[in-house]
């Protein structure tokens, strides 16, 4: 969910996309242009787009004379080239460079998809069939609308809201609903909902105004609807957090920990790639996805060995659970509704990253189309992650024992009142993790005290309460084990059961199923049997002849707990199931579709549920894997009026992929290096 009450980091970046500008007229910087600067060529066709790239896509689309003044640009991202292209370093030098370009014209409602290829300047226009996302420059400009509107100030006037400088608007996704007002049928709509702070800096959201919901056109910024359902009153209790509340009241018994790396980092970047203790990938940033990773290998030897192309976060979902008028269509699609990476921080050293830090900025666009630099918006570290291995002989009393490092590339998005850290793992014993950590802010709904407590959440304070949810992720991780023709299969530990050959009923074996086809591919964990799923390259093997694998070992896991028939499952069917398996097709992106945004799900919007229906092989095929993993969080008074992180994620280790343990050669830690000392 977006807010119009942003961190520092956010409100720099939502006043960087042209925030309280309205309705974005043509930016003089487009009118100054007489024709587009040439970028640099970049050194891999994967590389981001540069500020240059961006300025000369933009400049081509304006120059075309397609759009009126009253236009706002989406996204400008790489329209990232062809796969085998990509993987055969010879056709490098022949590959265009080109980008892709969602762009709105306000004046007719009109969105449009434009591929623009930087060496010819040609472009390829699409219409969409939908809504595309909310961007953060709209934020503000839904707040000054719904400020501004008398039949609001009337609605807070009865509640004795007057001091319009102290009310925030968090401009909600409309979503869709059976119900919903048909005059409104093909506008792009927020569902704006109100809070209040007491005085200036105060955390708002101990303060909603709840039963007042305002419906805005966005692309007009027109006040459409003022729903006054009740005037509950505003819980008035102050409960803070940020430092200027909290100075003289911090504990006084911590000391620091310090990082240090005196001889530098171990992991070594040219441009974007990265290399670190034999593993190498590329990084990649886009408006929607945040942090994309590419081309992850393994050196084993003199063999650069492929793992996975390409791996992101394809979509997330926020569904409430609470009945209330003002809180029941809370159900955000927060990379397909608003973008991940338009969200990202800028991140601090020694705050959100620790230890000796490589920092890689994100270019993104503003809403004129002129480049947008998030600083710091990617680390890159390394971590000491505790005991990597360790044997003690009894016999000898010699003791061996390795502490294992990782590295951890990460980026940090506030999706208004959340945050969500998005990391990366890669380990010396060939692991790979994904770790995401949830924190932030609870988004707030009020409640008559007479009435009594809501059962659809948790009391935070006398009036206030925060309403149960879950966080829905769901990760595309496009593979290539050993290759790109792979076979995934289930795995599930089962019991040989009142067998002559389990004599003492104690025996027990691994249970490999094949997925051989795309009508099957839609799969359910089960941590009963250890349930995970093997991507297997059946043409090449290791030393011991077993086909080299990787396993996709679960997380943390849930069931979406609203029914089949509700309008945030018809929309975001990817969440019915914790697998999917398609084969690959570059133009099968986003588990929700590729805009999801008030839209009804499936028919021209396609998703995961869809691609699967096409029924195709499965075996030794270029296959992606669609990991879905969910958080149900059950609000306590603990997680107010900050809430202490929450983890979730998933990892993927090497199953006969190597000959023995690849960390067997990982050197002991050098006595005297001042990494430890003892305390008496």
């Amino acid at each position: 969910m977006a807010s119009s009450q942003p961190s520092n980091n956010t409100a720099k970046a939502a006043a960087c996309l042209g925030v309280g500008l309205g309705v974005l007229a043509l930016s003089k910087w487009a009118l100054s242009r007489s024709k587009p600067a040439t970028a640099p060529t970049p050194a891999h066709p994967l590389d981001p787009l540069t500020p240059q790239e961006i300025e000369q896509a933009a400049a081509i689309v304006l120059g075309t004379n397609r759009l009126s003044d009253r236009h706002r640009f989406i996204s400008i991202n790489l329209h990232e080239p062809d796969k085998q292209a990509v993987l055969d370093p010879a056709r490098h030098g022949a590959l265009e460079r080109e980008v892709f370009v969602i762009v709105l014209d306000n004046a007719n409602g009109h969105a449009f998809e434009v591929v623009v290829s930087l060496k010819t300047s040609e472009c390829h226009w699409t219409k969409v069939e939908g809504q595309v996302s909310i961007t953060a420059g709209e934020f503000e400009e839904v707040e000054e609308a719904v400020k501004g509107d008398p039949a609001v100030k009337a609605a807070l006037a009865k509640r004795n809201l007057h001091d319009m400088s102290l009310v925030c608007v968090d401009p909600w996704s409309a979503g869709y609903y059976e119900d919903d007002n048909p005059d409104y049928h093909g506008r792009r709509l927020s569902r704006a909902l109100v809070w209040v702070r007491n005085r200036p800096g105060d955390n708002l959201y101990s303060h909603p105004v709840d039963g007042l919901v305002v419906v805005v056109d966005l692309n007009s910024m027109e006040v459409l609807d003022v729903n006054d359902y009740d005037v509950v009153p505003v819980p008035q209790t102050e409960q803070n957090y940020s430092d200027q509340w909290m100075k003289g009241k911090y504990r006084t018994d911590l000391k620091p920990i310090c990082i240090s790396q005196p001889q530098g980092p171990s992991f070594v970047v040219a441009g974007h790639k990265v290399e670190w203790q034999r593993w190498s990938f590329r990084v990649g940033f886009n408006a929607r996805e945040g942090l994309v990773l590419h081309e992850v290998g393994y050196q084993d030897g003199d063999q650069l060995r492929p793992i996975m192309y390409r791996a992101s976060l394809a979509e997330m979902t926020v569904p409430y659970g609470d009945v209330s008028q003002s809180q029941v269509r809370k159900n955000a699609f927060d990379s397909g509704e608003y973008g991940l990476g338009c969200m990202a921080n800028s991140l601090t050293l020694g705050c959100d990253c620790l230890g000796t830090i490589k920092y890689f900025d994100a270019v993104l666009a503003h809403n004129d189309g002129s480049p947008w630099v998030i600083e710091n918006a990617i680390c890159l570290h390394e971590e000491d992650h505790g005991m990597g291995w360790k044997h003690t002989d009894w016999r000898t009393g010699e003791v061996t024992v390795r502490r294992s490092r990782r590295l951890a590339i990460s980026f940090v998005a506030t999706v208004g009142n959340y945050e969500y850290a998005f990391f990366w793992y890669f380990y010396q014993d060939g692991g790979i993790e994904h770790e995401i950590k949830l924190t932030g802010m609870l988004t707030t709904a009020a409640y008559r005290i007479e009435d009594g407590l809501p059962g659809y959440g948790c009391g935070l304070a006398p009036g206030l309460y925060g309403a149960h949810h879950q966080h829905v992720f769901c990760m595309r991780l496009d593979m290539s084990v050993d290759g790109q023709q792979n076979s995934v299969y289930e795995v599930d530990a089962v019991s040989l059961g009142n067998v002559p050959e389990n004599k003492y009923r104690n025996a027990w074996k691994p249970r490999a199923t094949l997925i051989g086809s795309e009508g099957d591919g839609a799969r359910e964990a089960d941590a009963m049997c250890a349930r995970g799923w093997k991507i297997q390259n059946s043409s090449k093997t290791n030393a011991m002849d077993y086909p080299t694998a990787y396993k996709l070992v679960p997380g943390e896991v849930a069931m979406p707990l609203q029914l089949p028939e509700s309008s945030v499952m018809k929309r975001g069917g990817y969440m019915s199931k914790q697998l999917w398996v398609t084969q690959y097709d570059p133009k099968e992106r986003f588990p929700a579709g590729d805009y999801p945004n008030q839209h009804p799900g499936g028919g021209n919007n396609p998703g995961v549920p869809e691609f699967v229906q096409k029924n195709r092989n499965l075996e030794d095929a270029d296959v992606v894997l669609w990991y879905v993993m969910a958080h149900t969080h059950v609000v306590r008074c603990e997680d107010w009026p900050v809430m202490p992180t929450a983890y979730i994620g998933f990892n993927l280790k090497p199953v006969n992929f190597f000959n023995q343990n690849p960390a067997n050669d990982v050197p002991p830690t050098q006595k005297g290096s001042g990494c430890s000392k003892r305390v008496m």
